[in-house]
């Protein structure tokens, strides 16, 4: 009897093993599914096989994202996607990731209406993004322009001396890797870096003045690199108007023609569906497993702001610290 029983036990055991693998394993299956499936037309494929509005987002320190200029370029070529909303939430990053989004939007532009919603701050490279639209709003209190280049490094060499260290080198030639942090900038040093930096600033003014058309007192005024209130942006012709995503509906509307129905679909990298998909895998993990999974896990590992790190010529606006 007590055979039996043991037995009896064991397939019960087995048959709660068998049904847990069994509801995973359709539970991974549906999430497969849906993450293929999304990857059609961005996130919100469900809805994006109909005729929207996209939303894309600029959050964040901008660097130069290979995934997100490749769902700009899919958000291009979408036949559903009848128009652009680009959310512009951020202090700038990297002058070439600016240049890149520039370039990709104004692509978009040529084939469809692109409009630009700027959120609390549009600054820098961020700003340089946001004026590849056809039109641009600001709210009245938006951190707007700072339209200028930059290019830091530390000098640490005071520290090295009094720790004792020293740094040796071997160069092919005198203006090779400078600046340098462990030498102190010569005459030659800044020479070159301050030539780099003018022509990057002139390039970067051009392209305002081109798409913005200046008049000279507001050429004057944004060459200094300073910030501007939406307000004042909207004085100074930085911005077509004061609004949010409702204005931006609307002239979508009125000068392009494109219904206010229109659902608007947030479009999304394949990476953002990656982390997603991950995300949700350790939270089913966790489940599965009895535990509580842990909420940090959640958070996507390959945000621009968790890699904060910045080489080269940079369009950043970074408010002063006070002490």
């Amino acid at each position: 009897m007590s055979l039996d029983a043991d037995i009896l036990i064991e397939r019960r055991r087995m048959k709660r093993r068998v049904s847990l693998w069994r509801a995973a394993a359709i539970v991974l299956f549906l999430v497969v599914g849906i993450a293929l499936f999304a990857r059609q037309d961005g996130m919100s494929a469900s809805l994006g096989l109909t005729p929207h509005v996209a939303r894309v987002k600029i959050e964040g320190l901008i660097l130069d994202d290979r995934d997100k200029l490749a769902m700009l370029k899919r958000l291009e070529d979408s036949a559903n996607a009848k128009a652009v909303i680009v959310f512009v939430n951020s202090p700038g990053g990297s002058t070439a990731g600016g240049e890149a989004l520039y370039n990709a939007l104004r692509s978009i532009s040529a084939k469809k209406p692109v409009v630009a919603v700027f959120g609390t701050a549009a600054a820098s490279a961020a700003y340089l993004t946001g004026i590849a639209a056809d039109h641009v709003v600001a709210r009245g209190n938006t951190i707007t322009g700072s339209v200028g280049v930059i290019l830091q490094w530390a000098n640490v060499t005071g520290l090295f001396d009094k720790i004792g260290i020293k740094v040796e080198e071997v160069k092919s030639g005198p203006l090779k890797a400078v600046p340098s942090p462990f030498t102190p900038a010569d005459d030659a040093t800044r020479e070159v870096t301050a030539e780099i930096v003018a022509e990057a600033q002139q390039w970067f003014l051009s392209i305002v003045t081109e798409r913005r058309k200046l008049s000279e007192e507001a050429i004057l005024s944004i060459k200094t690199g300073r910030v501007f209130s939406g307000r004042q942006a909207l004085t100074l012709g930085l911005i077509d108007a004061i609004g949010d995503e409702q204005a931006a509906r609307k002239w979508l509307q009125d000068s392009k023609g494109i219904s206010e129905k229109l659902s608007v679909i947030e479009w999304k990298t394949d990476a953002s569906s990656v982390s997603w998909l991950s995300s949700l895998g350790k939270a089913l993990t966790g489940l599965l497993r009895g535990a509580t999974p842990d909420l940090a896990s959640l958070v996507d590992e390959n945000s621009a702001l968790a890699r904060p790190m910045l080489d080269g010529l940079v369009s950043v606006w970074q408010p002063q610290k006070t002490q």
